[in-house]
C-alpha cells in the first residue's frame, strides 16, 4: 500500500535558524502515526510543513501527488488539521466552529446542508461536545474547547487527519476516548498523525516517529527494542519503558 503522505524536506528555516532539516518521512496509510520528542525537537514545525502550513525546502507528496498540485479546496477535503492554541473563533458557537470543517464540501458562501449538519452532529457526539453546541467557543474551558476543535477536524471526514497536541487540557478519561476515536478512524481505513507529549499514549500508536534537534532519530514500530533504546537516548536515562497488561508504557525511574 502506498504511503498516505511522504515528505522529503531539506530544511525549514525561520528567522535565520533551521528548525528542522534532512527529513525523510513516510506516513503509512490506514495507520496511526505518532510523533514524539523533547521540547524544541521540531515536532510541530514538521507537522505544519507536511500540512502545507509552513514553507519548506523540499517536497511533500499527499496521496501520490505533490502538495502544490492540489487546489486548496481539494487538499482541505483530503487532509484535516487540528492545531494547538488556535484562536480567532471565540465569538462563534461550538456548532458553528464544527461546521467550519465542512467548508471544503460546499460551494463558496453556500449555507450548510443537511449532510453538513449531520456530519457536525456525528462529530460532536463522538467527542461528547454536542451538549454545549450553542455556547460561544470563548466561554468553554480548555478541555471543552479542545473537544470542539477535535470535532471540527472529524467533521471534515478526510482520509488523513493531522493533530498537534490534541490531548492538551484533556483529563485521562477523555484522553482514552480520544485514543478510541483514533482507533475507530484507523479501523475505517483513515490515516492519523499526532504530535504527542504523552509518551505512554504515543507508544500505543501503530507507527512512532522520534525527533530530536530538528531531525528524525528513528521511525518504526513502538514495540521494537531498538525504538525503546532510541527513546532512552533522547529522553535520558531516567526513562523506563515496560510492558503492562500487554501495552508498552513509559515511566520515570
Amino acid at each position: 500500500m502506498s504511503p498516505a503522505l511522504q515528505a522529503r524536506i531539506a530544511r525549514v528555516r525561520i528567522d535565520g535558524r533551521d528548525l528542522i532539516s534532512d527529513i525523510a518521512l513516510d506516513v503509512p496509510a490506514g495507520r496511526w502515526t505518532s510523533i514524539v520528542g523533547p521540547n524544541g525537537a521540531g515536532k510541530s514545525t514538521l507537522l505544519r510543513a507536511i500540512a502545507g502550513l509552513q514553507r519548506c525546502e523540499g517536497q511533500v507528496t499527499l496521496a501520490g501527488r505533490p502538495l502544490p498540485d492540489w487546489t486548496a479546496r481539494a487538499r482541505a477535503r483530503q487532509l484535516a488539521w487540528m492545531g494547538q492554541q488556535e484562536t480567532g473563533a471565540d465569538d462563534l458557537t461550538a456548532l458553528d466552529v464544527v461546521l467550519l470543517g465542512r467548508l471544503p464540501h460546499r460551494p463558496w458562501l453556500a449555507p450548510p446542508t443537511a449532510a453538513d449538519h449531520a456530519a457536525a452532529r456525528q462529530a460532536m457526539d463522538a467527542t461528547q461536545s454536542w451538549a454545549w453546541r450553542e455556547r460561544r467557543l470563548g466561554s468553554l474551558s480548555g478541555g471543552e474547547r479542545q473537544r470542539v476543535l477535535l470535532a471540527r477536524a472529524l467533521a471534515v471526514q478526510a482520509p488523513l487527519t493531522l493533530m498537534d497536541e490534541p490531548l492538551a487540557h484533556l483529563d485521562p478519561p477523555h484522553q482514552a476516548e480520544w485514543m478510541a476515536l483514533v482507533r475507530e478512524r484507523v479501523a475505517a481505513g483513515h490515516s492519523v498523525v499526532s504530535v504527542l507529549h504523552e509518551l505512554h499514549l504515543a507508544l500505543q500508536a501503530d507507527h512512532l516517529v522520534l525527533m530530536a534537534d530538528g531531525r528524525i532519530v528513528q521511525a518504526g514500530a513502538p514495540a521494537d527494542p531498538s525504538m525503546h533504546a532510541a527513546l532512552k537516548r533522547v529522553f535520558g536515562p531516567s526513562l523506563r519503558i515496560v510492558q503492562l497488561e500487554g501495552r508498552w508504557v513509559a515511566l520515570p525511574l
